[in-house]
């Protein structure tokens, strides 16, 4: 079960009991994602506050296991190793606590708010509230449609390129008498992420022009395919087994299943093995830890590979420039701050973004890497995953026949 957590990750003598602000004094202790337990902290005292850079991340949930994993802790040095101070919120999947979290952030002298927001809407109010007491903001990872933010995220219509890229490869359009059958599992329907950028990547590797061609049908909810609520792997485990009931009863195969992150993937890969249906290419993002052993198990095709330790590194340079200058457009990463395979194509300098709405923001947009069964020595030499951990599934006898080459 996950609890609400708060963090303060700096040395204690940056905190002082007397400057608690209520709203902290009486938030309770927590178990972070990685299962080690934290105290409330208090406000970091005045003097503190106006000598260091309180750096204020409010996430919307540890659900998806990269967050706590590997955007954290690597932010966190960032920070610390840059003499600033990092408090953090865990809102538990909560629009309504993540707003308190951002206030209560506001209470404890941040200067500077890093938001993994739960929606658009959430994000609006959270900059909002941000932004009316004088605190930059850095989107983070999620897009917010609001001029004042700096969008950090990595290249997501990049990402759904290369998931719809590999998996026509994999299984190409068919005729029109006989198609391919492709679900699409998407995610969170207030993200732009899921709703705007990896559908676009999709269609500009040629899942739309197909569709329309008659060479691929899609099987659910045509053409739009299926959203999941908060990327949750049991909701899109249900949703994938209506999908294969209806599949089977209307005497219709699954040829593809396009899964927009790896939270949706597995609940996928869950549903497949739950229905005995067989081995079915599925598609994901995010480089979690499952997943990975998926493809190395043959269970999942490709997963494209979002190196997060490179984004909460990149978050904790910027928020601190931004805590010596607010202004968004003149961040730029130091050299050497993100691996150059990860690196923003257009640069390290933040640069113009026309948001689906119309608006333009400042980005610092990062690389994507695609892997499947033949790449995944990339993933080892990175030091993501070790080999044992990597093939953990693959050395199972279920999985032996399609295993990767890595692991035998």
């Amino acid at each position: 079960m996950f609890y609400r957590r708060i963090a303060a990750l700096t040395a204690v003598a940056a905190i002082a009991l007397a400057a608690c602000s209520p709203a902290a004094s009486t938030a309770p202790s927590a178990s972070t994602g990685g299962g080690t337990a934290t105290t409330a902290p208090s406000a970091p005292a005045a003097s503190t506050a106006a000598d260091k850079c309180v750096v204020g991340v409010s996430w919307n949930n540890f659900q998806q296991p990269r967050w706590a994993a590997k955007d954290r802790p690597s932010m966190q040095r960032t920070i610390t190793d840059g003499g600033g101070i990092m408090l953090d919120f865990d809102a538990n999947l909560s629009s309504t606590q993540q707003l308190t979290d951002v206030q209560t952030l506001i209470n404890q002298g941040m200067k500077v708010l890093v938001l993994l927001a739960a929606d658009d809407k959430v994000g609006a109010a959270a900059v909002k509230l941000a932004t009316d007491n004088g605190i930059p903001v850095i989107a983070y990872d999620r897009l917010i449609e609001d001029p004042s933010v700096l969008y950090l995220s990595f290249n997501n219509t990049d990402v759904g390129v290369a998931e719809a890229t590999a998996m026509l490869a994999k299984v190409p359009p068919g005729t029109a008498d006989k198609p391919a059958n492709y679900v699409l599992i998407k995610g969170h329907p207030g993200d732009a992420n899921a709703k705007t950028f990896l559908p676009a990547g999709w269609d500009q590797a040629g899942l739309k022009a197909a569709v329309a061609a008659g060479t691929i049908k899609i099987l659910n909810n045509p053409p739009a395919g299926t959203f999941t609520d908060d990327w949750d792997t049991t909701k899109a485990q249900n949703n994938m087994e209506a999908i294969i009931d209806a599949a089977n009863k209307a005497k219709q195969k699954i040829d593809a299943v396009l899964a927009e992150n790896d939270s949706t993937a597995l609940g996928v890969a869950n549903a497949l093995h739950a229905k005995s249906y067989g081995n079915v290419p599925i598609s994901g993002q995010d480089g979690d830890t499952a997943n990975l052993q998926n493809v190395a198990a043959g269970i999942q095709y490709v997963d494209v590979w979002k190196d997060a330790n490179q984004l909460g590194k990149a978050a904790g340079a910027a928020a601190l420039q931004l805590c010596k200058d607010p202004t968004i457009a003149n961040v730029k990463l130091p050299d050497g701050v993100v691996d150059a395979a990860s690196a923003p194509a257009k640069g390290n300098a933040v640069v113009d973004f026309t948001t689906p709405g119309g608006n333009k923001v400042k980005s610092l947009i990062l690389t994507v890497q695609p892997v499947i069964q033949d790449s995944l020595q990339k993933i080892l030499d990175a030091k993501w995953l070790t080999k044992a951990v990597l093939c953990q599934k693959a050395i199972l006898p279920e999985n032996a026949a399609n295993a990767a080459a890595v692991c035998k």
